[in-house]
C-alpha cells in the first residue's frame, strides 16, 4: 500500500497509522519508544513543524534523536535516504548510526545520512565541485597542511624565513574565524585597518588563491563552500532540498554562522527540522560556536515548538543541585532545571592543597586507595582540568605510583609531522595522482620551490586536467614557469621516479632507505625541531616506520617485495593497533581537559585546579567572559555519576615562582550544605591507618 507523504501527515496521523510491517526489529523499536519518558516521547513524535529540544546533560537526547529517525521511517513513511542527522564528531555519528540500525532495517532505512557537518559538506562538494571550477579528486588540507602553507606564504611575503609557527598559527586562527563568519578574502581586506589585520587579510587572499591553484579545500571550506554554492546556484540548492526532506541537528548550541546557514538553506521554509541543544553546555566560543543560534530559531521559525528534557539519568540529585546552582548565575533565554530519581547521593568534596604537587599526589593516591579497597575499576575514575599543562605533573604521579592512565586526545603515531611527511613520500611513490601528498613534500626538505611556483603549477595542471606530478614533465610548463623553477621541479620528480624504478625492480626496502638518506631528512629535522633531542626522537619515529614497512613485507609470504601493498597494509595495521590500544585501555584512569570531557560520563570525577585565573581562566576574566567558563565548570560537574571531588591549591608554581592562589568563584556558587571541605591532612595516625588499609587491599588483589 502506498504510504502517505509526510507533508500530508500530522503527528496524530503518524502515531495512529498501522500500515507497516511488524518484524522483530520494529517490535524492538516500539518497545524502546514505550520506555521514553513523556517529554522524550513528545519530542520523538512531533513532526508538525520545527522543533527545539532543550536537552540537559544526561537527559537521553541521543535516544530521542534515534527514536525520531525510526519514527520518521517506520511511521511517517519517509525513506532513509531523505533524512539527514548531523552532529559534530565522528564518534557521536557512529554511535547514532549504530543505535538507529538496531531500531530500523530493510530497504526503507537505506541511504540514511548520519554524519558530521564536515562529512555532509564533503559529500556536497564531491557532487558539486565542478560548479566552482574544481577538478575531481581534490585534496583536503588538514590543520597541519594549512599552517605549513600559511607559513610559506608569510615567509614569501616578508622575504625571509623568520615567520614563526606562532605567527602562522595566529593567522590561521583569524582566517578560520573569517570563514566561519562567512567573510571572504575581499571583505577581509576591505575591513582591515590595523597592521596585524592587514597582514592577516593579505595572507587570507593569497592562501585562498593557493588552495584553488592546488585544487584543494581546507577543513573550514567543507562548510563554507557548500553554503556559497547554494547561495550562488539556486538550482543546486533546490536539488539538495529535494534530497533532504527532514533534518535533525545535534549539539545545535555549538554551531557557528556557516553551519547555521547550511542548515537554514537545506531546510528552507519547510520547517522539517528538529534541533537538539543545551545553551548551558556551549563551551566552544573560541572556535566560533554561537549559543545564540538557539534563540535565533524563534526568529527564523515563529511556529517553533519547544520541548525541555530535564530528567537526568546520569547523576545523583546532589550533583545536579550543585550544577543547577552554579549555572543559575548565567543569564538564560530558556530556563530549565535538571532533576534525578537516582537518590540524593554523597556530599561533594572540596579539597584544599598546599601546592599542585600535593594536589596531584592526593588525587592519584586516593584513586589507588579506593581502587584497592574494591571501589570500582580504574576506568571508573576521571581527572578533569582546564589546561593541558596540568596533566604533566599528574602523569608523573600516576607513573610513580604505577597507576594505569590514559590521556584523551593523544597524538597517534601516524598523526606526527615526521610520519605524515614520510607517508606522503610513500603515497606519492605508489600514486602519482596524489596531489595532496605532492604538495606536502615537494619542498620538504626545502628545494627552493616556493608557493608562487606551486600556484602556477597548480593552475597549469588544472587547465590540462592532470596531476601536479605529471604536469612537471610536460613541455608546455616552460610557458608558465621560469627555467629555474621548472628545473627544480623536474629534479624532484626525476629523483622520485628513480626511487620508484628501484622499488619496481624488486629491491623496494633498499630504495625506501635510500630515499630517506638522499633527502637528508635528519638534517631537516634538526633545523626544524626545538632541540637536538627532539630531532633525534622524531628521526627514531621515521626509522620505526621504515622498520614496520619492512616487517609488513617480511610477514607477507604470498607476495614479492610489493611496496604498494605494504604501505596500504601499514595504514590498516595502524588503525587496528589503535583499536587494540583502545581495548587495552579499558581499565585506566581517564585524564582529559574539561572541553574534551563533554559528552562523556564517569562514576567518579575529580576536577583539579579550581582557582581564579585557572578556572575561570585569566584570559576569560580579562575579557569579561566568565559565562563560558561557568558553562565549562557546569559541563565538568555534570560528567559525574556518583561522586565528585573539587581540588584547589593555596600556592602554584608559575614561571618558576610560587604564587598565591585564590579559590575559584565557582566554589562559592555551590550549595554550601552539600559540600564537605577538606584541608591538608596532618594526622600521622590517620595516614598510617590509611596506609595499612591500602596495603591490605593490595594483598587482597593477589590472593
Amino acid at each position: 500500500m502506498q504510504v502517505e507523504s509526510v507533508a500530508t501527515l500530522t503527528t496524530s496521523d503518524c502515531y495512529n497509522t498501522r500500515r507497516f510491517s511488524t518484524h522483530l526489529l520494529f517490535n524492538r523499536s516500539i518497545h524502546t519508544v514505550n520506555q521514553l519518558n513523556p517529554r522524550q516521547r513528545e519530542a520523538a513524535h512531533y513532526i508538525d513543524g520545527p522543533l527545539l529540544v532543550l536537552a540537559g546533560a544526561g537527559s537521553g537526547k541521543t535516544s530521542v534523536i534515534t527514536q525520531k529517525i525510526a519514527y520518521l521511517i517506520e511511521k511517517c513513511g519517509i525513506k532513509g535516504n531523505h533524512i539527514a542527522a548531523v552532529t559534530f564528531t565522528n564518534k557521536a555519528a557512529r554511535e547514532m548510526k549504530e543505535r538507529v540500525s538496531q531500531l530500523v532495517s530493510g530497504p526503507a532505512a537505506r541511504g540514511l545520512i548520519v554524519s558530521t557537518f564536515h562529512n555532509l559538506g564533503l559529500n556536497i562538494l564531491r557532487k558539486e565541485h565542478k560548479s566552482i571550477g574544481y577538478k575531481s579528486g581534490f585534496s583536503i588540507f588538514d590543520q597541519q597542511d594549512a599552517q605549513a602553507l600559511i607559513r610559506d606564504l608569510l615567509m614569501q611575503q616578508h622575504g625571509s624565513e623568520d615567520s614563526s609557527s606562532d605567527q602562522a598559527d595566529a593567522v590561521q586562527q583569524q582566517i578560520s574565524s573569517w570563514k566561519n563568519d562567512m567573510v571572504n578574502p575581499d571583505q577581509a581586506v576591505a575591513m582591515a585597518t590595523a597592521p596585524a589585520g592587514i597582514l592577516c587579510a593579505q595572507a587570507y587572499l593569497r592562501y585562498q588563491r593557493a588552495l584553488k591553484a592546488y585544487n584543494a579545500f581546507d577543513f573550514d571550506d567543507l562548510i563554507v563552500v557548500p553554503v556559497q554554492i547554494f547561495q550562488q546556484f539556486p538550482e543546486i540548492l533546490a536539488k539538495w532540498q529535494r534530497r533532504i526532506h527532514y533534518m535533525l541537528v545535534d549539539e545545535y548550541q555549538d554551531t557557528n554562522i556557516s553551519q547555521y546557514l547550511l542548515v537554514k538553506l537545506l531546510i528552507g521554509d519547510r520547517g522539517k527540522l528538529t534541533v537538539v541543544g543545551d545553551d548551558d553546555q556551549s563551551i566552544y566560543a573560541w572556535r566560533g560556536a554561537r549559543p545564540e543560534n538557539l534563540a535565533q530559531l524563534q526568529n527564523d521559525y515563529p511556529n517553533l515548538k519547544l520541548v525541555k528534557l530535564e530528567q537526568n539519568y546520569r547523576s545523583t540529585a546532589r550533583i545536579l543541585k550543585a550544577a543547577n546552582r552554579v549555572i543559575d548565575h548565567n543569564p538564560h533565554v530558556f530556563e530549565k532545571a535538571l532533576w534525578s530519581e537516582l537518590g540524593y547521593g554523597d556530599p561533594i568534596r572540596v579539597i584544599r592543597c598546599r601546592n599542585e604537587e600535593i594536589e596531584c599526589e592526593r588525587v592519584v593516591t586516593e584513586i589507588l586507595d579506593r581502587r584497592v579497597r574494591g571501589h570500582g575499576q580504574f576506568s571508573d575514575y576521571a581527572v578533569l582540568y582546564r589546561g593541558n599543562h596540568q596533566s604533566r605533573l599528574l602523569e608523573l604521579k600516576f607513573q610513580s605510583h604505577q597507576v594505569p592512565y590514559q590521556i584523551s586526545g593523544g597524538t597517534s603515531f601516524f598523526a606526527r609531522h615526521e610520519i605524515k611527511d614520510i607517508m606522503a613520500y610513500l603515497r606519492l611513490l605508489i600514486n602519482r595522482a596524489d596531489d595532496n601528498a605532492f604538495l606536502r613534500i615537494v619542498n620538504v626538505p626545502r628545494r627552493k620551490i616556493g608557493t608562487s611556483t606551486l600556484e602556477s603549477l597548480g593552475n597549469y595542471a588544472t587547465e590540462r586536467d592532470i596531476s601536479l606530478f605529471d604536469a612537471c614533465s610536460e613541455l608546455g610548463l616552460e610557458q608558465s614557469l621560469s627555467e629555474a623553477s621548472v628545473t627544480r621541479l623536474r629534479q624532484f620528480t626525476s629523483w622520485l621516479d628513480r626511487i620508484s624504478q628501484r622499488c619496481e625492480s624488486g629491491d623496494g626496502m633498499a630504495a625506501i632507505r635510500e630515499m630517506v638518506n638522499d633527502m637528508d631528512y635528519q638534517a631537516w629535522l634538526h633545523q626544524n625541531s626545538s632541540s637536538d633531542v627532539v630531532a633525534e626522537r622524531r628521526m627514531a619515529n621515521v626509522y620505526t616506520l621504515v622498520d614496520s614497512l619492512q616487517s609488513t613485507i617480511d610477514k607477507d609470504e604470498s607476495e614479492e617485495d610489493d611496496i604498494q601493498s605494504a604501505v596500504a597494509k601499514l595504514v590498516l595495521r595502524d588503525l587496528l593497533d589503535r583499536q587494540q590500544e583502545d581495548d587495552d585501555a579499558m581499565d585506566k584512569v581517564q585524564l582529559m581537559t574539561l572541553h574534551a570531557s563533554k559528552g562523556l560520563e564517569f562514576p567518579h570525577v575529580y576536577i583539579i585546579g579550581m582557582e581564579e585565573e585557572l578556572l575561570p581562566h585569566r584570559a576569560s576574566i580579562e575579557e569579561d567572559n566568565i559565562e563560558e567558563e561557568r558553562r565549562l565548570c557546569y559541563v565538568g560537574i555534570t560528567r559525574a555519576k556518583r561522586t565528585l571531588a573539587l581540588t584547589y591549591c593555596s600556592k602554584r608554581k608559575q614561571y618558576g615562582e610560587m604564587i598565591d592562589c585564590a579559590a575559584s568563584r565557582f566554589l562559592d556558587e555551590l550549595p554550601f550544605d552539600d559540600l564537605v571541605w577538606e584541608g591538608e591532612e596532618k594526622d600521622p595516625q590517620l595516614n598510617q591507618q590509611r596506609g595499612q588499609e591500602t596495603l591490605s587491599g593490595l594483598k587482597g588483589l593477589f590472593d
